[in-house]
Parts: C-alpha cells; structure tokens; sequence
C-alpha cells in the first residue's frame, strides 16, 4: 500500500494556520454554510510545536467572531480500539439484533447555538484498524452507527513518519480524505503567542536573543529533553510557580528543554540583574541605553512585560515609546514589534499616540509591511 509523503503540502506557522481556518469556519457558520461542506484538516508537524494548542486558539476565534458557544472533544487516537470508536454491542429491546452504544465522546450537543469540534489527535499514531475506523468520520461523518451533529469540525493532526515519534504511514484512501497542512516552527509567531499569553520575560528575551533554540528537536538523536514551543511553556509555567531563579530550579527546566539549553539560559538570565529600573524608562526619567547585544534583549522583554502590565496607561506607553527612539533601529523594531502583540489589535491604541507616528516615520520602515 502506497502511503503519504508531506513534501508537497504546504508549510504554515501555529499563527497563520489558526488564522486561516478560524475565517473559513467564521464565514461558512455566519453565511449558513454547512460545515460537513468543508474537507476535514489534518495537521502534521513534529512533536511540541503547537498543534494541540492551535485547536484551542481556532475555538476561542470563533467563539469571539460568531459568539456561539464551542466545545471542543479532544480524542486521542493512539490510546482508543476499533470498538472505542464504534460503540460496545448489546441487544435491542426485543433481543433479536445488536445495537451499538455511542461512545460518550461523540455525544455533541447539536444546538445551533453551539459548535463542536472533533480533534483527532495522534492520528498519525494510531495503528492501521483505528486509522481504518477514522476513515468514516473524516469523509462520511459518521462513527459506525452514529452521525456525528450538523454543527460538528472536523480536525486530526499528528506526528510524520520523518519525526521517528510513534508514527504510521497513513495509506492514501485516508490521506485523501483530509486537509492536510505542515505546522512549521516560526519564531515571530511563537513571540507574538507568548506575549499574548505572558509567558515569563526571561524566556521571552532569551528566545529573542537566540531564537534557534525555539525548537531544537532532532529525530536523529535519542535526546529525551529538547525545546519546543510547548516545552518552553512548561519551562514558563515552572518559573512562575517556583518564584525564584533559573537556578534554583534547574533540574525541571533542563528536565524540559536540556541541559546545554538550560545552561545558556541560566547564563542568561543572570543579566536582568544590571538592567536599569524599567520603571524609570516608562515614567521618563533619563536612563543610559545599554550597549551589548544580550542585555539589549533582556531589556526589551522586561519593558515588553512592564508595558503588558500598563498597556491602558496611555503616558507611561508614551515614554517607552520616546525611549525607543533613542534605541538602535533593529532592536526598537522588535520592541514596537511586541508591543504590538500585547494584546488583539493593541495596535489600534498605538495609533492614538502621536509619538508612535513619530516612531513610525524614523524607524517603522524595518517593519517590512509586517503591521
């Protein structure tokens, strides 16, 4: 059996796929649209790099966009059996045929106030006779005896071959049947995810200062710790939790991403210790710019999160905003960058403030149209 090679798909970022399917999802529910109208999408991409994680994003669009409730039922493939997915046989009420019991995770609400979402992740993971089962509910909808609700998305995604994860070749009559885009790592996407969703400044300065070490995930070594997007918000979590340094928590940071990258981190992260009072910059007294490259980094993501924290303080954002004129112009680039992503359409506010036009003028040209 001949099965799929992913070298003719398209690539796209966690950002720009969730984008693009959460506006053809929004339009076909707004125009009535049916949904079973749409292909079913499989995702690939390799382990950690945010496939699970645009699921939610996708749901949480089009719950702000169509206001309509979304429950998303996440079914791990790799751990179900044909018969998960069917149902379990019993009799009917006159005991002279069988009927299948639908399993409870199929049991959608099928509102039109609401809409569901069928993740079927692993996919890529799961043996021949369950990739088989999926075969019916990523064309025909329906779960042997059971029609999955009008109101139902269909989504799969899983590991390639190519990873060296837990992967089966997935035949052609099913590759067929689906969607199918790469997940690939972005760095900008990534940054703008974790601004949105605060996840420590050390990481987020560290990631900008080397961002080759987003996602060191190698299939030809047998590492059991290496980065991901995902490890790098459980890195983040684990800060938050502890409270202290990267030091003293080391063994669960290297426990995630590796020692090598947890080491530089560490290193890094003992720059925050000489940076100037971010106060003093966001209130507009005069502070001396740095000059290395490192804590220039590690400044602009201890201002990025002072301003998260003060983004409706219109004066204090103005006096970063002065600062960063005073800055080198690719490095005030990635400040105005981020601020940009500290919330949806932050941007809106900036353009309120006459100094951001200033900003604009003398340095918003490296922005290369990416506003």
């Amino acid at each position: 059996m001949k099965s799929l090679s992913i070298s003719n798909i398209p690539q796209m970022s966690v950002e720009k796929m969730t984008d693009i399917l959460s506006s053809i999802f929004v339009k076909a529910i707004k125009t009535g649209v049916e949904l079973k109208a749409l292909p079913s999408m499989m995702l690939w991409g390799p382990p950690g790099v945010g496939k699970s994680q645009a699921i939610r994003q996708i749901a949480k669009q089009i719950n702000e966009q169509t206001k309509k409730q979304v429950n998303v039922t996440d079914v791990r493939l790799l751990l179900f059996n044909p018969i998960d997915l069917r149902g379990i046989p019993t009799a009917n009420a006159d005991k002279t045929l069988a009927v299948w019991l639908k399993p409870q995770i199929f049991q959608m609400n099928s509102s039109s106030d609401i809409i569901n979402i069928l993740f079927l992740d692993e996919i890529s993971a799961a043996p021949m006779s369950i990739q088989a089962a999926a075969y019916q509910i990523t064309l025909d909808r329906v779960v042997g005896e059971h029609k999955l609700p009008d109101n139902c998305i269909v989504i799969a995604a899983g590991n390639r071959v190519t990873d060296k994860s837990v992967a089966y070749k997935m035949p052609k009559a099913l590759a067929n049947r689906l969607c199918h885009i790469e997940i690939e790592s972005s760095s900008d996407s990534f940054m703008k995810w974790a601004i949105l969703n605060n996840l420590d400044k050390r990481i987020l300065g560290f990631l900008s200062f080397r961002n080759d070490y987003l996602m060191s995930f190698d299939s030809t070594n047998e590492d059991l710790a290496f980065a991901t997007p995902r490890s790098w918000e459980m890195v983040s979590n684990i800060l938050k939790l502890h409270g202290g340094s990267v030091t003293d928590c080391y063994p669960l940071v290297a426990g995630c991403i590796g020692t090598g990258i947890a080491t530089e981190l560490e290193s890094f992260c003992r720059i925050y210790n000489s940076l100037p009072k971010i106060e003093d910059i966001f209130m507009g007294k005069p502070v001396s710019m740095p000059k290395s490259v490192d804590v220039m980094y590690a400044l602009i993501s201890s201002m990025v999160a002072y301003a998260r924290e003060h983004k409706n303080d219109i004066k204090q954002i103005t006096n970063s905003i002065n600062f960063a004129l005073g800055m080198p112009s690719d490095f005030s680039c990635v400040l105005l960058k981020n601020y940009m992503a500290i919330e949806k359409n932050y941007m809106n506010t900036l353009m309120k403030i006459p100094e951001f036009f200033t900003w604009m003028q003398k340095k918003g040209a490296l922005l290369n149209g990416s506003i």
